[in-house]
């Protein structure tokens, strides 16, 4: 795992990242999935699929990447193919089961899922979802666990703890916290985020 923490670090671009899973790199693949692995996730957690459907989709989503990466066109719009092909994947589990419970009835007629696009709206908020994830890998190590344990573990750790683990004073984690957080502001309006 340290030549995907290595490859994590150096930020490589998608298209790097492609480049190297086609050259069968398996730290590369391992921090391609590492920095989508929420995007994917987050798609059939949104069409309220259980934990377990969602764990489901995203690993066909994974397999069809692995099994269309030789093919894929542009990598530059890898997040895009992954938001749309889980998207895909929620339309036709939800059309199965559908199916499975004899309310076909219920569809307007037969739905082309793979025609379907995933909504202008969803793609958005997706999208900025990526972004703020991809800056908050950006960050130095010590930010980067800080911003974890404060605001993406549920529930938040207690400053306590926080200082505990990064071994640094309690008192200290507003000031270091401030700096974190300009440093992920400014990650993100480079990324061009608004």
């Amino acid at each position: 795992m340290k030549a995907a923490a290595a490859l994590r670090e150096s930020a490589w671009t998608d298209e790097r990242l492609v480049r190297e899973c086609r050259k069968g790199n398996q730290a590369a693949w391992a921090v391609l999935i590492e920095k989508y692995k929420n995007l994917i996730f987050s798609i059939p957690i949104r069409f309220g699929l259980s934990r377990e459907d969602a764990a489901d989709i995203f690993q066909a989503v994974c397999m069809d990447l692995l099994s269309s990466l030789q093919e894929l066109r542009e990598p530059k719009a890898l997040a895009k193919w992954l938001m749309q092909t889980s998207f895909h994947k929620c339309l036709r589990w939800k059309k199965d089961r559908l199916y499975l419970a004899e309310e076909v009835e219920k569809l307007d007629g037969p739905a082309d899922v793979d025609s379907e696009d995933l909504p202008e709206e969803m793609v958005y908020q997706l999208e900025r979802e990526q972004s703020v994830r991809e800056a908050v890998a950006g960050l130095p190590p010590r930010c980067h666990r800080m911003v974890t344990m404060l605001f993406f573990e549920d529930p938040p750790r207690p400053y306590q703890e926080v200082a505990k683990e990064l071994k640094i004073s309690a008192g200290s984690i507003g000031f270091i916290r401030g700096r974190c957080l300009k440093k992920m502001r400014q990650l993100l309006e480079k990324r061009g985020f608004q």
